[in-house]
């Protein structure tokens, strides 16, 4: 079969899949056939992911109880991308959510897995990308593991074996030798933000 247009956006090659014989076809008067268009994301099936994250983060969280919330963004094809935010407690608890991630079903297959502070919107994915290069060292804050990837990802050399990436993109704590003094994020006043607003609703901005 093949080339088949498939939901991660590409044409997966020619190659050997199970075939079955048409004989015959009946429906009823004004048939619905359930289907999907699959293709370059956002198309029907993100929604079905995202959908899937909601349905599924309550077992992530009795599992992790440090997970504020997940987000699979529509650029990371459902499972190539991960945002998840945590109360972080102790040094390296990133590390220890981004494996646990991996060990659990299908996550296995997320090539990347970025961990946030709990007060970052991870369905906002411009304050994640913010977060992520004002809050990482790349060769401090990044791991790399070794795990069996989606046989439709036709990035690794070989099928179904890959390397996946993990980023910690927390606030770094004194006991994970960060001595520097982390600074605050610039916040505006919520009564200035307020008054700002009413401004800019009245000249019409």
């Amino acid at each position: 079969e093949g080339p088949f247009g498939d939901h991660t956006g590409f044409y997966t090659p020619v190659d050997q899949y199970p075939v079955f014989h048409l004989t015959a076809i009946t429906r009823r008067r004004q048939a619905i056939y359930p289907a999907t268009i699959v293709g370059i994301p956002p198309m029907e099936d993100f929604y079905m992911g995202s959908a899937s994250v909601r349905i599924f983060l309550p077992v992530f969280k009795m599992n992790f109880p440090e997970i504020v919330d997940m987000a699979l963004p529509a650029e990371g094809v459902f499972h190539n991308l991960v945002f998840v935010s945590i109360r972080k407690q102790y040094p390296y608890q990133a590390y220890k959510v981004m494996h646990g991630l991996w060990g659990m079903g299908q996550m296995m297959f997320s090539k990347y897995i970025v961990v946030l502070d709990e007060d970052c919107d991870v369905h906002n994915t411009s304050e994640v990308l913010f977060r992520l290069c004002a809050n990482t060292d790349p060769q401090r804050d990044t791991t790399f593991i070794k795990n069996p990837s989606d046989s439709l990802d036709h990035a690794p050399d070989r099928p179904n074996v890959g390397s996946h990436m993990g980023i910690d993109a927390t606030r770094k704590l004194p006991s994970e030798g960060y001595h520097r003094g982390w600074p605050e994020l610039v916040r505006m006043d919520e009564k200035v933000r307020a008054r700002v607003n009413e401004l800019a609703a009245k000249l019409g901005l």
